[in-house]
């Protein structure tokens, strides 16, 4: 089974330009069974009101057997200072919001969402050359993290996808918030997303199995590694992960075969 995790960026291209058909191409030449997505954009004006998830859900099941697809909203409205937006409590589809989302060939049983606290005050964000400043201070933003428990051919497993907190410490606390939440979930469970901390970190907060160690950020020469896999409960053997370019991203996605057990 291959899996794969990407922050596609709302579909934007570092330039700011949405390509979603791009982005939907590439993604269905990954050949996964499931991914998980961060910041999708969901009806926003911002993208042309598209539904991503569904858009991107035609793209990769083609001409082929239909997939599942899951969104969660994070907020309602546009993220950014002076957007107007707002935590979500629920998942509204014909509200406009930002979030996560799951596409799965497999059938899904059963989904679950867990909305996760801010870092309170604002946070300073690297911008750009050329952007008239060099740091952007925003505040953070909700979270969310999206499980959907998948039917397989060898029984069930969970996958969850989240993006977490700019800001490291918040991060970390929303991490081990996650996985007191994930304890009653099925296992196997496989835990994919931007989760915004570097390299091992992850793996010792959660005691869960990280299914590969390589850079993703950013996109064109990455140096650090913001996007994860993690496995708690039985796996088979899984394959050296990659880190790809998907779309224009500036994250790379991370893709890897596991063994269904």
């Amino acid at each position: 089974m291959r899996l794969a995790t990407i922050n596609i960026a709302s579909g934007r291209d570092t330039d700011g330009v949405t390509r979603l058909p791009l982005l939907g191409r590439a993604l269905a030449e990954l050949g996964a069974d499931v991914i998980a997505m961060q910041e999708v954009d969901h009806l926003l004006p911002r993208s042309g009101t598209a539904d991503q998830t569904a858009a991107l859900q035609a793209a990769v099941q083609g001409d082929g057997p239909a997939w599942e697809m899951r969104f969660a909203a994070a907020l309602h409205g546009t993220p950014g200072p002076g957007d107007g937006s707002r935590p979500a409590h629920a998942s509204l589809p014909a509200v406009p919001s930002y979030g996560v989302a799951l596409l799965s060939r497999h059938p899904v049983v059963r989904t679950h969402e867990l909305r996760l606290a801010p870092a309170r005050g604002r946070r300073p964000i690297p911008l750009p050359p050329g952007s008239g400043a060099p740091v952007w201070f925003i505040r953070d933003e909700q979270r969310v993290a999206l499980a959907a428990e998948l039917s397989v051919p060898s029984g069930t497993l969970t996958v969850v996808t989240t993006h977490l907190s700019f800001a490291p410490g918040r991060a970390a606390v929303q991490l081990r918030r996650l996985r007191a939440w994930a304890t009653d979930l099925p296992r196997p469970l496989v835990l994919m997303g931007d989760l915004n901390l570097p390299g091992a970190v992850p793996r010792l907060l959660t005691g869960w199995t990280s299914l590969g160690r390589v850079p993703t950020f950013p996109a064109a020469r990455p140096r650090v590694q913001l996007d994860h896999a993690l496995a708690d409960g039985p796996t088979g053997a899984v394959a050296p992960a990659r880190a790809v370019p998907v779309g224009g991203s500036d994250h790379r996605g991370l893709i890897f075969d596991m063994q269904e057990r």
